[in-house]
C-alpha cells in the first residue's frame, strides 16, 4: 500500500494547531520532526515541548486529493508561516525495521546485550535483551536509559524484588529479569508503556515475573532495588513517595536528570536517600543511593 506524505515547516506555536487541522482533515498519522536539529531536554509537567522551527509530517490514503487539502491549510493559517511544503507519494513499508538500520546491538559492563530483532548476541557470559522500538520510550540509546542499564549489569541481582517506576518500554524491569531478579513491578502513567513492557516481557520470556500498573492500579510496596528514569521535576515532586518503596538498605536509582538539576534531587531525597557519587553521561546524571531510614507514604 502506498501513502500521501504531506510536510510543512512552520512554528512551535503554529505546529500544534496546524497538526490538529491536518487530523481534522482526514489524516491518518500527523508527527513532529526537528527542522534545525535543536535540542529538547525537558518540558513543564503536562507540557509538549516542540522545536521553534518544527517540520509537520501528516499521512493520507491514496484517494484523498492534496490539492483539497493543501487549499484548506492554506485558507486557515497565514502563508509565511507554513514553508518548504512538500507532497509526496511513499510505498508503505515496516517503519520500526527501516528504523533499524541506525539501532545495532549495544553492550553493558560486559555482561548485558540490547540488541534489535535478529541481531541477537549469544556470548558466553552475557545475557541478551531483544527489543525493537515501538510506542513507548526506551532502547538504550539514550543516555538516561543507557546509565541504568549500566548500572544493572554491574550488580549481583539475584533474587531481587525490583520496582520499574516510569517503565516506558519496560527495558529496565525486563533487563533486571534477565540479569537474576526475583520480581519486577513495572508502573507508568501511559497505557502504551504498559503495553510495550507487557510486549518485551513477552518478547524475552519473563512475562510471568513481571507485573504491570497504571499508578492508580499500584499498591505501594517496598522493593529492594527501585529505578526512576523519568525526570527531574516529577522526581522531586514525588521524592517522599519514590523514597517509601524502597526497603530498609535498598537501592533507588534515578535518572533522566540534567546535569544543573542534579543537587536539586539529591536535595529533595536527602532525608531519605543516601547518594554514592554521580555518574554523568553527556549532559545526564545518574543517581544511586542506599536507603538508610524507614518512610512511610503519604
Amino acid at each position: 500500500m502506498a501513502w500521501h506524505q504531506i510536510s510543512v515547516i512552520t512554528t512551535e506555536n503554529t505546529a500544534p494547531q496546524l497538526a490538529d487541522f491536518f487530523d481534522s482533515l482526514g489524516a491518518v498519522s500527523v508527527t513532529y520532526m526537528d527542522a534545525e536539529d535543536e535540542p529538547v531536554y525537558e518540558p513543564a509537567i503536562g507540557e509538549t515541548k516542540i522545536w521553534s522551527n518544527t517540520q509537520v509530517i501528516a499521512l493520507y490514503e491514496l484517494d484523498i486529493d492534496t490539492a483539497i487539502i493543501k487549499t484548506a491549510v492554506l485558507a486557515e493559517f497565514k502563508v509565511d508561516e507554513l514553508h518548504d511544503w512538500l507532497e509526496e507519494t511513499i510505498d508503505d513499508q515496516e517503519w520500526e525495521r527501516a528504523w533499524m538500520e541506525f539501532y545495532k546491538p549495544m553492550k553493558f559492563a560486559d555482561r548485558l546485550w540490547v540488541c534489535p530483532t535478529n541481531q541477537e548476541q549469544r556470548e558466553e557470559g552475557t545475557v541478551c535483551l531483544t527489543l525493537d522500538p515501538g510506542l513507548a520510550f526506551g532502547t538504550g540509546t539514550h543516555p538516561t536509559t543507557a546509565l541504568c542499564l549500566e548500572w544493572l549489569a554491574s550488580g549481583d541481582l539475584t533474587d531481587k524484588v525490583v520496582i520499574d517506576y516510569g517503565c516506558g518500554s519496560g527495558i529496565l524491569a525486563v533487563a533486571a529479569m534477565l540479569l537474576g531478579a526475583k520480581i519486577a513491578h513495572a508502573v507508568d502513567i501511559d497505557p502504551q508503556a504498559i503495553t510495550a513492557t507487557e510486549s518485551n516481557a513477552l518478547k524475552n520470556g519473563v512475562a510471568d515475573k513481571i507485573i504491570c500498573y497504571l499508578p492508580e492500579q499500584f499498591t505501594p510496596l517496598q522493593a529492594d532495588v527501585v529505578l526512576a528514569n523519568i525526570l527531574a521535576k516529577p522526581l522531586i515532586e514525588m521524592a517522599k513517595d519514590i523514597s517509601a518503596l524502597v526497603a530498609h538498605q535498598g537501592v533507588l536509582v534515578l535518572s533522566g536528570i540534567l546535569a544543573e538539576q542534579a543537587q536539586s534531587v539529591i536535595d529533595a531525597y536527602q532525608p531519605y536517600i543516601t547518594f554514592d557519587l554521580l555518574v554523568q553521561q553527556e549532559d545526564w546524571i545518574r543517581l544511586n543511593g542506599t536507603k538508610l531510614l524507614p518512610v512511610l507514604p503519604e
